[in-house]
């Protein structure tokens, strides 16, 4: 069973930046996906940074070219970085663990296809 763990949310001002952290106990076999969403009361969970074996990061348009997702070299640690944070950033961020049984991956924002979440961080973000 994938334990996932996330840490790092906070409250900051307009224009603040968090770095939000994700350790996993072990990664699926096979093919897989790993990222980040988030979610506020009355809406549904959307996807903020994904990536996926062998595929290249996918980011939501609304944090593209603010926040930046990276790996650790053992594939098990998530850091989102969030520099330029707005309010409308304000949300319960998740880390996630998706595994696929075919022979491709995929940086997916649907959350149905995620299998393992961590219990969420919260992010503030207000004057």
């Amino acid at each position: 069973q994938v334990q996932v763990v996330e840490s790092g949310g906070g409250s900051v001002e307009p224009g603040g930046s968090l770095t939000l952290h994700c350790v996993v106990s072990e990664l699926p076999a096979g093919q897989w996906s790993m990222g980040w969403f988030r979610q506020v009361p009355g809406k549904s969970r959307e996807g903020v940074a994904v990536l996926a074996r062998y595929v290249r990061i996918r980011y939501s348009p609304s944090v593209k070219d603010r926040f930046t997702l990276a790996q650790d070299s053992d594939n098990k640690a998530l850091t989102l970085h969030m520099p330029g944070l707005k309010p409308e950033d304000t949300a319960s961020y998740y880390c996630a663990v998706a595994q696929y049984t075919g022979p491709y991956s995929f940086a997916s924002f649907d959350s149905r296809v995620y299998q393992y979440w961590g219990q969420g961080t919260q992010v503030t973000v207000s004057s």
